[in-house]
């Protein structure tokens, strides 16, 4: 435990987050969290419920009080725990959910609460377009559409003129085949199938052979976490012999021993995170995202950590970050406080986290740019930096 305690403390004067502070002391600052960590995306979930118990006790002089609730991937139970975070615990912000639907559901009570939610969530739709309730809100994935245009300007380094989609039927499919259907016209990629399939579905045999019908030189699978290796591996057993891609929900290890072999050559982006080791020194999120694989692993051993992890890390960076801000014009648990800490959370810039630099403001809740993301191809089991 010394030596995780030791890795935590290099990592936050690595990030740039200092717990020094001489102002007055109030009441705990409170952090709600929902987190899918049981259900279909608890492999997302519990890394993001693990760094949770690293984020700092303290800081600026402050203690903060952190309340971890499971949503088990389900819509109603994550907006049933946002609202006993807010009107029974008065938490000051939340951090929360795994998942696009989950975190959707969540913005009415954020708004109705006034209090900031970060959600772990990748879609665009969760911050944009921009509104009275979106204002309460921010995220830490990188948006969907980022990652698409990186995903089809491979595919046409590749020659790729075909791709068949293949999806979560919710608001995480509908987002990337939205933002990646723009990006493939740009790079004059047709997309020749839309198939949609539900997390815990045990057969996508009817989608997949749609999709062989068409002969896609590519196929992009939409999904997140375990689930996603089904259609992959449908793929395989029925012969398809084109390019795969798969999306960054799939960045974690236990996708890789799912899918196993049936993943071999599978191209998808990602953040610096998963490949931080093989980044270059001149890679601007290096640094950071090192930082936080350190004080993960120091904690859980060696090989443990997880992208989504630092979707949580990266949210506990950002309330560092606006604390002391927010302290300056209210007190915890205070309608004033919480406006305070998301005019902070609003203004964050240049933060460096574990996947990208952040730099919010009104009409940006992402707040990540092209330093978030990185090609990465499936070798041997094991992520390795692409170099195509």
């Amino acid at each position: 435990m010394k030596s995780a305690l030791r890795w935590i403390s290099a990592a936050l004067v690595a990030t740039g987050v200092s717990a020094a502070w001489s102002g007055p002391v109030f009441a705990d600052v409170k952090i709600g969290v929902t987190v899918s960590a049981t259900g279909p995306a608890a492999s997302l979930g519990i890394p993001e419920k693990n760094t949770i118990a690293l984020l700092p006790k303290e800081v600026a002089g402050q203690k903060i009080d952190y309340i971890v609730l499971d949503d088990a991937t389900d819509s109603t139970q994550a907006v049933k725990n946002a609202r006993k975070l807010t009107s029974e615990d008065h938490v000051d912000a939340m951090i929360g959910s795994t998942v696009v639907p989950n975190s959707l559901a969540m913005m009415d009570v954020a708004a109705e609460n006034t209090t900031p939610v970060i959600s772990l969530a990748a879609a665009a739709s969760i911050v944009e377009p921009m509104d009275a309730k979106r204002a309460w809100v921010f995220k830490t994935p990188q948006n969907d559409i980022l990652m698409a245009t990186a995903i089809a300007q491979h595919m046409s380094n590749q020659g790729v003129k075909t791709v068949a989609f293949i999806g979560f039927s919710d608001g995480y499919g509908e987002s990337w085949f939205k933002e990646f259907s723009k990006a493939a016209d740009l790079a004059k990629i047709k997309v020749v199938a839309n198939e949609r399939f539900a997390r815990n579905d045990a057969s996508v045999t009817g989608q997949v052979l749609k999709i062989m019908s068409q002969n896609p030189d590519a196929v992009l699978i939409a999904g997140a976490g375990t689930p996603a290796a089904l259609p992959q591996k449908t793929l395989r057993e029925r012969g398809y012999k084109g390019k795969y891609y798969q999306t960054h929900g799939v960045a974690n290890n236990d996708f890789l021993r799912v899918c196993g072999k049936d993943c071999e050559g599978t191209y998808l982006p990602a953040g610096p995170l998963l490949v931080a080791e093989q980044l270059p020194d001149s890679n601007p999120v290096k640094k950071s995202a090192l930082a936080y694989k350190r004080a993960y692993e120091g904690a859980y051993g060696a090989g443990s950590v997880s992208t989504f992890g630092g979707h949580a890390w990266d949210a506990g960076l950002l309330l560092q970050r606006a604390i002391p801000l927010a302290l300056k014009k209210g007190q915890p648990g205070t309608p004033a406080f919480r406006e305070a800490l998301r005019a902070a959370l609003e203004g964050t810039k240049d933060l460096p986290a574990s996947h990208g630099i952040f730099n919010m403001s009104a009409n940006d809740h992402a707040g990540l740019d092209q330093r978030a993301r990185v090609m990465v191809q499936i070798v041997g089991g094991k992520w390795k930096l692409s170099g195509d």
